[in-house]
């Protein structure tokens, strides 16, 4: 019963809202010590499933790097950057970037963007600069525009992912309609996944140019 000591102090952690992955490594040292591990037998532990996990956990060592580059003004280059393209809207920006996003998700590049790696320290500020360059937007105006650099990132990955033969979902699907007796090649799958993609940029693109409709007549 000694060794469920983990349990309680992941309860606790979170009742108290505690950073999560502090209180989970704590939880199984705990456990580890209560179960008669040894300091040195509990690290390799840890770094054993690092190790066979490290696709899944890669995300924590890129983490930190962000939060330094933003501390030392990654975010600030990013709109002065931004704010010194004339012509350059708000949607012509995140148009460009979910092209860019969709074509890179085809080819199977999906972790070298998303929310923690670019829209959070890049896309986000660059589309707030290219929407207000002057700097005197309302915090609601800010938040709609870093949800929609955000929705955009979610639109391009995914219809764009797909496209890819060796994704996740293609191999589900195939997985699953073989079990009907359906037999179909991830490729022919990828195939009718590009004009969806196709659709999905055309749609959430002409979305973004209305905006910027919207947003010149507003002023």
């Amino acid at each position: 019963m000694i060794a469920l000591a983990g349990l309680a102090v992941i309860l606790i952690g979170f009742l108290l809202r505690l950073q999560p992955l502090l209180v989970v490594a704590v939880a199984a040292a705990i456990t580890g010590l209560a179960a008669g591990m040894a300091p040195i037998a509990i690290l390799a532990a840890f770094g054993k499933a690092f190790n066979g996990n490290r696709f899944v956990t890669v995300v924590y060592v890129v983490l930190p790097l962000i939060g330094l580059l933003e501390r030392n003004g990654l975010q600030e280059r990013a709109r002065a950057l931004v704010a010194g393209m004339r012509g350059l809207s708000l949607g012509r920006l995140l148009a460009g970037y979910m092209l860019l996003r969709q074509l890179s998700a085809g080819l199977g590049l999906v972790s070298i963007a998303g929310h923690p790696q670019t829209v959070r320290p890049l896309v986000a500020p660059m589309a707030e600069a290219a929407a207000d360059p002057a700097g005197t937007m309302i915090e609601p105006e800010r938040e709609k525009v870093r949800a929609l650099a955000a929705a955009t990132d979610n639109i391009a990955l995914f219809f764009g992912e797909d496209v890819f033969i060796a994704i996740g979902s293609i191999l589900l699907m195939k997985g699953f309609l073989e079990q009907y007796g359906i037999q179909l090649e991830p490729l022919a799958l990828s195939v009718w996944a590009i004009p969806s993609a196709i659709c999905a940029f055309l749609i959430h693109g002409g979305r973004l140019m209305l905006i910027d409709r919207q947003r010149r007549r507003a002023r």
